[in-house]
């Protein structure tokens, strides 16, 4: 059987008035790119879209993961919207991009990449979400929720084949290591972790019986990699749907709860996930408040179809609702924690040189 892969890379090259929204001719340079690549017989399809500042791959072939070719495209599809950037003058043009040249694959070199590759069942629905102003630790949540929680996916309970659970594997990001956990059995070991979400981050879930792939996360962290704030991460992951796996309604129900996530402004406070429709994903309010986007898609032959615009739904106004009062409360409490990160996150942002201005002054009390 020969396998699909459907990779999501996104990155921010540069963006319009700020850290607000990628500029059509970015769009326009990136879908040029891809399709003079799938003219060439390198990739099956694509799409090319924005959340945010972020400009955002969608792309179906059959080399695999970590392909060098598939990412190398990407890189150079990077490179030309940067140049479109730069000659127009775009904030923070090349931002993402850490190094001078490729080296073979995206790991370390500031995009941020998800990938799938899976044996297409009759119909294969997915959802990709792309999120703008936050770190790849914001879908722990969601993904618990959709995988794991039988209060959001009644699958979890009614469906045979997922009543035996799901396996999530965890990334502890600061030491590099990963675990597998299976739920039911380890939901509470799998939350000691996981609610701690600036460290470790769900990367991906398979259905237990039969190791399916059902989710995968985009985890780079940007800071970690540049030693500096460069931006924050703003993942994108894939969630694959139905027969055997959670309902397109199950997926999206864990973001009807705007739940708090790191990021917003200068990538240093906590604000609400606001689920958007992708013509509303440009954050100006604070540079926010974050903000998901959910295309749905159906794989046919390696083509893609669709998208539907998941979130463009009034029964997510109310959410949107809570998450704009969630977001002025969380304001009003201006450069105090807990509307600012703490200070293990704040090492990465002007924080250590204010301390090191003061350093001199420093006095010890007895």
């Amino acid at each position: 059987m020969v396998k699909t892969t459907l990779s999501v890379i996104k990155a921010d090259v540069g963006s319009l008035a700020g850290h607000n929204v990628v500029h059509p001719d970015q769009i326009a340079s990136a879908e040029k790119s891809l399709a003079e690549a799938k003219e060439a017989g390198l990739i099956y399809d694509y799409r090319v879209t924005n959340c945010g500042d972020d400009l955002e791959l969608i792309i179906t072939h059959r080399k695999g993961e970590e392909n060098p070719e598939i990412h190398g495209l990407a890189w150079e599809t990077f490179k030309r919207a940067a140049t479109v950037a730069k000659n127009l003058g775009l904030y923070a043009a090349g931002q993402d991009l850490l190094s001078d040249a490729f080296s073979g694959n995206l790991k370390g070199m500031g995009p941020g990449y998800t990938e799938i590759e899976f044996e297409e069942r009759a119909s294969e629905p997915v959802v990709i979400f792309m999120a703008d102003k936050t770190e790849p630790g914001a879908f722990n949540l969601p993904l618990y929720r959709i995988f794991a929680d039988p209060f959001s996916s009644a699958g979890l309970v009614i469906d045979p084949k997922m009543h035996e659970g799901f396996t999530f594997q965890v990334l502890d990001v600061l030491e590099g290591h990963s675990y597998e956990m299976n739920t039911p059995e380890e939901s509470y070991d799998l939350l000691a972790l996981i609610g701690t979400t600036g460290r470790y981050i769900l990367k991906r879930v398979w259905r237990k019986t039969d190791r399916l792939v059902a989710a995968s996360v985009s985890i780079t962290r940007l800071s970690l990699i540049a030693g500096r704030y460069v931006g924050k991460d703003d993942p994108v992951a894939i969630v694959r749907a139905q027969h055997g796996l959670p309902a397109v309604g199950e997926i999206l129900e864990p973001f009807s709860f705007p739940h708090l996530v790191a990021g917003w402004m200068r990538g240093s406070h906590y604000g609400p996930m606001m689920p958007v429709a992708q013509r509303n994903a440009r954050c100006t309010r604070f540079d926010g408040p974050p903000r998901f986007v959910a295309l749905g898609f159906q794989i046919k032959d390696s083509k893609l179809v669709g998208p539907a615009d998941l979130f463009d739904d009034p029964a997510f106004d109310l959410t949107r609702m809570k998450a704009q009062e969630i977001a002025d409360y969380m304001r009003r409490h201006g450069p105090f924690m807990p509307e600012r990160l703490g200070p293990e996150e704040m090492e990465y942002t002007t924080l250590p040189q204010v301390l090191e201005k003061l350093r001199g002054r420093a006095k010890k009390e007895e």
